[in-house]
């Protein structure tokens, strides 16, 4: 599952952001969207952990380490069903949720964690703009 080394070879990074000079002017978002290249990156974070405590972490029970996966390798409309099976709103919960998969996961023994929340916001939005087609 995952990229065995992914967690080595890249750091966290969340998506990009307008800067706050911009942001204070309206009220929308204000998170840009990642590329497909750094969506993968971050996915391949995923430790695929032999007891994933993000699951634990996390109040609705996502399958998180499935859909890190999945995003990796790049398989969306999978992503987006696994999601699903167990949150219905991800487009909610990716932006709304405060995190506690995140402060659950084994990496943040003593690096920083999966961009777990990020991912899902990905993972709804491209749902979103992909509806009626392929992703």
């Amino acid at each position: 599952m995952g990229k065995p080394t992914g967690f080595k070879e890249f750091g966290r990074q969340g998506p990009p952001q307008q800067p706050v000079a911009e942001r204070i002017q309206h009220h929308s978002e204000f998170y840009y969207n990642w590329s497909e290249k750094q969506a993968r990156d971050q996915g391949a974070r995923c430790m695929n952990c032999a007891v994933p405590f993000c699951h634990t972490g996390c109040p609705l029970g996502n399958l998180i380490p499935d859909f890190n996966d999945l995003v990796y390798r790049g398989k969306w409309q999978e992503a987006l069903a696994e999601l699903h099976a167990t949150n219905n709103f991800p487009e909610f919960t990716g932006r709304i949720c405060p995190a506690p998969c995140e402060a659950a996961c084994v990496l943040n023994i003593n690096q920083d964690p999966v961009t777990i929340e990020y991912i899902e916001k990905a993972i709804a939005d491209r749902g979103w703009e992909g509806a009626g087609s392929s992703l």
